[in-house]
């Protein structure tokens, strides 16, 4: 029997020159897998052509933005998942997905290998390979640019070569990585730091700086999962997709930071993610109003924790999974609405009800119903802080000596 790679594809230059540069080397059959996480601009089943017509033997087009959603985007929610405080995981979130397609592609057609279109400098090498190992530990992975140092002019070359049915003068100064959860654009003048963006690189979102009319949003949360905006039922995919919508028309969600990469290296990257940052803003409201606070504190730190994990390629590790479980249960009471109003660049939360609130009016009022006794504060304060006045008169003591 023939040996058969599966390939990840994109559509683009490196990926359809993979195919056949694979065929050629390794002599084995390729098969094109391209998911669809809701990266637009072009349509899928031109996609799945143009990898059979660059001579892929089958070519597979999985749909799977609702996956994406539910499984993937909505678990980063109730994580309130950010890398270094800013980022919303736009590309790690995707690549898991992609991976575990791969394999099932893999398993059904009994290939060997399975091949990915990342350079060596970046994260997406490791969060493909790492996850493919770890759902599939005897498949082999060859990543032609980076094992073969293949360059976008030998690959333009190739691909002229063999008359393959791409356009391989068009290029754009960035590098771009879009899906419905956001879009990522890094290099070009971008590599220099000190160049501030400039309102080309943007898509998802419309300059802040713009004078419009803000726009008030409520979103209805059950168990930590967004399920209806305004009064009205929304999946998590509608409501990913309405609020880039409603979100990106008041520019909200652009990030511009430099970040630390799993390969050591730091990158300047421009993000746009107008319904990631406006969903977790209002989930992070909704869990200050009903968790309660010795689960927030220590929840603080397992979201930290759970996004580094997805940021450097572990989602399918077993820490992972077990801040998974945290994760859920401590969405249990995390049901409710909260008001926001999106404006200038900004989602701030104007309001916040919920039926499991543990917010108590009567206690939190200095006003006339407070019934919370003041008088039990001063022997709580004596208890609290005794272990560290003792301490202190200690060392006041052997100072003194």
């Amino acid at each position: 029997m023939t040996e058969r790679v599966v390939l990840a594809y994109s559509g683009g230059l490196d990926t359809s020159v993979a195919i056949g540069w694979l065929g050629q080397e390794t002599g084995a059959e390729v098969i094109a897998v391209a998911v669809d996480v809701g990266q637009g601009g072009e349509d899928m089943d031109e996609v799945r052509k143009r990898a059979l017509a660059c001579g892929a033997v089958e070519s597979i087009v999985v749909d799977a933005k609702d996956e994406f959603a539910d499984e993937y985007c909505l678990p980063a929610v109730r994580a309130n998942a950010l890398y270094q405080d800013r980022y919303p995981l736009v590309s790690a979130l995707s690549r898991p997905l992609i991976v575990k397609h791969l394999v099932e592609a893999a398993t059904y057609h009994g290939a060997t290998t399975v091949s990915h279109g990342c350079t060596g400098k970046g994260n997406d090498q490791v969060r493909f390979e790492v996850g493919a190992k770890a759902l599939a530990p005897e498949l082999k992975v060859i990543a032609p640019v980076r094992d073969y140092a293949w360059t976008r002019e030998k690959a333009i070359a190739y691909a002229e070569e063999h008359d393959l049915p791409i356009d391989v003068t068009k290029k754009s100064p960035y590098s771009i990585d879009q899906n419905v959860w956001g879009r990522a654009v890094e290099t070009g003048f971008l590599e220099d730091i000190w160049n501030g963006p400039i309102e080309d690189l943007y898509s998802y979102t419309s300059d802040p700086a713009q004078q419009r009319d803000a726009d008030e949003v409520v979103i209805a949360f059950e168990a930590g999962a967004p399920v209806a905006i305004d009064g009205k039922p929304v999946t998590m995919l509608q409501a990913i997709q309405q609020l880039n919508v409603r979100a990106g028309a008041q520019g909200v969600g652009r990030i511009d930071m430099v970040e630390d990469r799993l390969v050591g290296i730091k990158s300047r990257e421009i993000y746009e993610a107008p319904g990631a940052m406006a969903l977790i803003a209002a989930h992070m409201e909704l869990e200050n109003v009903t968790v309660e606070r010795e689960l927030a504190r220590f929840k603080r730190g397992v979201d930290q924790r759970w996004g580094e994990l997805a940021y450097d390629g572990l989602w399918f590790s077993p820490l992972k999974q077990s801040l998974d479980a945290f994760v859920m249960k401590s969405q249990e009471a995390v049901t409710g609405e909260v008001r926001m109003t999106l404006h200038a660049g900004k989602a701030t939360v104007t309001g916040r009800r919920s039926a499991t609130s543990l917010y108590d009016f009567n206690l939190a009022t200095y006003d006339e119903g407070d019934t919370f006794d003041q008088s039990m504060a001063k022997g709580f304060i004596e208890i609290f802080g005794m272990s560290s006045t003792l301490a202190n008169k200690r060392d006041q003591s052997l100072a003194g000596e």
